[in-house]
């Protein structure tokens, strides 16, 4: 931000965007390929009805723990990276 409590400019909106696209982007991506690595192989091999339906199960709550995990870290590291490095500062107005 410009300055406390004002308001972001065009540049801090877009790079906050593309931090949300990437961020999701990348655990979209991710949570496909762990669900696919789990749950492949009942396919692969021809498992049983229910040993796959216990994979797919398995598969699509990793695949979700991972996606939102995926998404808070990135978003917490963006909002870490993004504010003013001021040692010895409490006050935005010192």
């Amino acid at each position: 931000m410009e300055s406390y409590g004002g308001r972001r400019g065009q540049a801090e909106r877009d790079a906050i965007t593309v931090e949300i696209g990437y961020a999701l982007f990348s655990a979209a991506f991710a949570a496909a390929l762990l669900f696919a690595a789990i749950v492949g192989p009942a396919y692969v091999f021809d498992l049983s009805k229910g040993t796959r339906g216990t994979l797919v199960g398995v598969g699509t709550t990793v695949a979700v723990v991972l996606f939102f995990a995926r998404v808070v870290s990135v978003l917490t590291r963006f909002r870490r990276e993004s504010q003013p490095n001021q040692p010895g500062r409490t006050n935005p107005d010192s």
